[in-house]
């Protein structure tokens, strides 16, 4: 069995970032988003959550700026698309209690049809949502894996810097001058 990939938390975040689940290669890696394909990191960088673009290997700094990572299911898979909607409900309620161990001011979820399927909310759209899980905001931003071809990274980077503005991080990627995209102001 392929080990659990650590989660990236501390108490009383700003922002954690839950994705599905880990890819094989990142659990392998034992970093989030490893997998080359996966835009996270520069969409991360792009929307100025971070004043560069980080490895995976630097995850860990996120919590310096008051940012984490996790996942709803913890099972590693090749695709999402292999776990059973048994295992996201469950995922989504482990996901509940994790957050509300550490209170956590917002959660991005990284995707929404993950979302949909393991809080119960099949109309889930892109942006803020009116419920709360384990007591912190919700915001769902697109997926950040190479196969989400609906959402090229430009377009990934501005939904990103959306949610960005809307819980209040101050623009990092400002530092280095290559900052937002005027179109980030939250809807």
């Amino acid at each position: 069995m392929t080990a659990v990939l650590p989660d990236v938390l501390a108490e009383g975040l700003r922002v954690v970032f839950a994705g599905i689940n880990p890819g094989l290669s990142s659990a392998a890696a034992g970093h989030s988003f490893h997998t080359p394909g996966n835009r996270f990191w520069p969409a991360l960088h792009r929307a100025g959550f971070t004043p560069r673009q980080l490895r995976a290997e630097e995850e860990r700094l996120l919590l310096d700026w008051g940012l984490g990572i996790t996942s709803i299911v913890r099972r590693p898979t090749a695709r999402a698309a292999q776990l059973t909607r048994d295992e996201l409900v469950a995922g989504g309620q482990d996901l509940a209690e994790r957050v509300e161990a550490i209170r956590p001011e917002w959660l991005a979820m990284l995707g929404v049809t993950g979302y949909r399927t393991a809080f119960g909310a099949p109309r889930a759209r892109l942006g803020p949502q009116p419920e709360t899980i384990g007591g912190a905001r919700v915001w769902i931003v697109p997926n950040p894996s190479g196969l989400n071809a609906h959402f090229p990274p430009r377009a990934l980077a501005i939904e990103f810097a959306r949610m960005r503005a809307a819980a209040g991080v101050p623009d990092r990627s400002a530092i280095l001058g290559d900052g937002p995209f005027p179109e980030t102001a939250p809807r």
